[in-house]
């Protein structure tokens, strides 16, 4: 069952407003489902469209962010809960105590850092939780072709080729996180498959 989901995307606005409207959608969507979101406390770009339209339809909003970046003064004061921590893996790891998955929209190096790690765990059995990708508007269309050029030459094995669940739409990816099983994890496998 899916209680809360740590979205990760980006903190700019691009000039697309494809991106916007999917932070939109999903922020929106989320709170009339029930579903709580934990993000990265930021009120600037997609991080802000999340919180905001999700705030609007009566959603929970938890934001972590660390010290930094409140002194920085981007930090959304409006959320239901912010946490402010130390450090980037502190976040991190709150995202992942704080949720029954993840959600990963477009983004720049800082989104692309908490979907690998999200995946890397899991693989490793540090959480058994559905990482989806949200393609919006083709943005992961070369993502999602290089992590099956890594499956074809054999850096991920077939057991970890499905951890990440893509769908285009958001409708498509719940129905398909709400479907995950756990893969089996590195831990699992005998050190002969390795």
């Amino acid at each position: 069952m899916i209680k809360r989901l740590a979205i990760y995307c980006g903190s700019a606005t691009p000039a697309d407003p494809i991106y916007m409207e999917t932070a939109r959608l999903v922020g929106r969507t989320l709170a009339e489902r029930g579903i709580g979101v934990v993000y990265g406390g930021g009120r600037l770009g997609l991080m802000g469209a999340i919180a905001d339209s999700a705030l609007a339809a009566g959603g929970e909003v938890i934001g972590i962010i660390p010290q930094a970046l409140v002194d920085a003064e981007v930090a959304h004061r409006g959320l239901t809960d912010l946490q402010v921590c130390d450090t980037m893996h502190q976040r991190k790891q709150a995202f992942t105590d704080l949720s029954d998955g993840f959600v990963t929209l477009p983004g720049g190096t800082g989104t692309m850092d908490e979907l690998w790690e999200a995946l890397s765990w899991a693989q490793l059995g540090y959480h058994a939780k559905p990482v989806g990708l949200l393609n919006a508007g083709g943005f992961y269309d070369l993502l999602i072709a290089f992590a099956a050029k890594m499956g074809a030459v054999g850096f991920i094995r077939p057991q970890h080729q499905g951890l990440m669940i893509v769908d285009t739409t958001l409708d498509g990816l719940l129905a398909k996180m709400a479907a995950h099983v756990p893969a089996t994890t590195i831990g699992q496998i005998g050190s002969k498959d390795l």
